[in-house]
């Protein structure tokens, strides 16, 4: 059963992100455009996807790669024009795939027009549009906060005299959401959107969009304390209480629900950025169906590759959400690609890749995929002076940044730069990826993209997988095991994540186990065979 056949079909679908700049250049000028991806919107529908996710294309001086956005009604001239995002919208409708796009509403560029007017004076129309303080006695910023991309979140203004708040970059200033007319805007942008036929929207840092209104500062956490703390990112140094997830913030996610509300089949997620208490914002912002309709953390985007933690992670959402509903995720455009943070040493890193799809299409949510996951590629090992990115060139050698993961798709093997572009690439295209290419990959009924298409409809063939409850099964060491159910059927996955064969003994009372098509277990006497880093799916009666 498709996704559009159910009720709301944003649960249990599976979205496609595309980052624009790296996906297809249609003028040769490197960088991808909406009309290179219009035109290659039949690769992703050929995936057996619901939806495209569409990281931000919005006018931009693209400090932070379109994540600083200067008009939000407006298309970068770089990725072409709106005439080409209807174009792009209507091709996708055709092939049966929702849109999806990002909404970078906590924090805009300071080339906005809105900041432009709110930094000329204190006593403006916009004056109070974005977060402004005054300084300590001594010249010292209002309070201890820290930038996500390093030092403080505070910027010095010579015109107004005071700081004003950024959780990122200072060019990307964060909007006052204490000030109603600031919402009002900021709703109508994502109105205009809504009017041109998105069907949904990513939101970017969503539990970022409002701030304590006192300005109180942030404890160091206890490993801060203790000396004990070995991140390289100051941030990661204290317990953010009062710069992010204000409980004011619901208020707002419920205002941006009714909006959606009122047209048709429409939806939201939203991203989670929250250490150590991310599931439960994720209940909290998921919850009552009156704000988001899911959301992703980070938990499965991080180097844990284990049975323990994955069943941690979907445990606790489990216990935390009743109605809510998660989006999981094993790699996006800001993380190192998961081929490369789980392949051990030695190991194969298309068999990782055919675990991953297998595991993540079995786990109880929706699913989003990265552009090039399908295809196994691993992230990219870029010299210091290729890296566009600002963390890492801040960070660097420390973090080597988000370039790795943001190289362009690899089309044509032998084409020049692999299909993606005529023109020098924005980003360059590793000579490794070149050998995993849509091309060649289509001839080969073994590929990565051949497993990808298989388990994607073997997925929706199983109303269990898409929608269904997920119950865990007793499982020693490195294997995970659970049932997935829904009306009359029922299926167990197992999974082993160790470098090893092993054995999993099938408990009394799960009845007959009928292998199917896409697992390397096999059943023998009472138990599950399983390869190393092997997984099986079966029918039970």
């Amino acid at each position: 059963m498709a996704a559009g056949d159910r009720i709301g079909w944003w649960r249990g679908c599976v979205i496609y992100q595309i980052y624009p700049r790296s996906f297809q250049d249609t003028t040769g000028d490197g960088s991808g455009d909406l009309r290179g991806i219009a035109n290659r919107l039949e690769h992703v529908a050929s995936l057996g996807v619901d939806a495209i996710w569409l990281s931000p294309f919005f006018k931009s001086p693209m400090a932070d790669m379109g994540y600083d956005v200067s008009d939000y009604c407006a298309v970068d001239p770089m990725f072409g024009g709106m005439e080409d995002f209807d174009a792009l919208v209507a091709e996708a409708h055709r092939l049966g795939l929702k849109v999806i796009i990002d909404q970078v509403l906590s924090h805009s560029s300071d080339k906005h027009e809105w900041f432009v007017e709110s930094r000329a004076s204190r006593d403006n129309p916009k004056a109070d549009w974005y977060v402004w303080a005054d300084t300590k006695p001594d010249g010292g910023a209002p309070n201890n906060w820290l930038s996500v991309f390093g030092g403080p979140a505070w910027e010095w203004d010579s015109t107004r005299r005071q700081y004003y708040l950024h959780n990122f970059l200072a060019s990307q200033p964060d909007l006052n959401f204490h000030n109603p007319e600031v919402q009002d805007a900021l709703l109508e942008t994502v109105r205009f959107w809504l009017e041109r036929g998105v069907d949904g929207f990513r939101l970017d840092t969503v539990n970022y969009y409002v701030h304590d209104r006192w300005l109180r500062s942030n404890p160091p956490l206890a490993s801060s304390v203790a000396g004990t703390n070995s991140e390289t990112n100051t941030y990661l140094y204290q317990e953010h209480l009062f710069d992010k997830t204000q409980p004011e913030n619901l208020v707002f996610l419920k205002r941006f629900r009714a909006l959606l509300d009122e047209y048709e089949d429409r939806a939201a997620v939203g991203e989670i950025g929250d250490e150590g208490r991310s599931l439960q914002t994720l209940a909290a912002y998921t919850t009552g169906g009156d704000k988001l309709h899911m959301c992703y953390t980070f938990d499965l985007l991080g180097p844990q590759f284990s049975a323990a933690h994955v069943r941690g992670c979907v445990e606790a959402f489990e216990a935390a959400v009743s109605d809510g509903w998660v989006c999981w995720a094993f790699s996006n455009h800001d993380v190192v690609r998961h081929v490369s943070r789980w392949t051990r040493p030695g190991s194969d890193p298309d068999t990782v890749a055919r675990f991953s799809i297998m595991l993540l299409s079995c786990l109880r949510g929706s699913i989003c995929l990265y552009e090039g996951e399908e295809l196994g590629l691993e992230e990219a090992e870029l010299a210091f002076e290729d890296l566009r990115d600002p963390v890492g060139i801040r960070f660097w050698p420390g973090v080597n940044g988000r370039d790795g993961c943001r190289t362009p798709m690899v089309w044509e093997a032998g084409a020049d730069n692999a299909g993606f572009s005529t023109g020098k690439p924005w980003l360059p295209i590793p000579a490794s990826h070149r050998a995993r290419a849509v091309d060649v990959q289509n001839a080969d009924t073994a590929s990565v993209l051949a497993f990808y298409r298989s388990m994607l409809a073997l997925r929706r063939g199983h109303p269990a997988l898409v929608g269904g409850s997920i119950r865990f099964l007793d499982a020693e060491d490195e294997i995970l095991a659970f049932i997935r159910e829904d009306g009359g059927e029922k299926l167990l996955c197992v999974f082993n994540f160790a470098e090893e064969p092993a054995y999993w003994p099938l408990p009394l009372d799960t009845g007959a186990v009928v292998a199917i098509d896409g697992g390397t277990g096999v059943v023998e006497e009472g138990q599950i065979s399983l390869s190393a880093i092997g997984c099986f799916l079966g029918q039970l009666s």
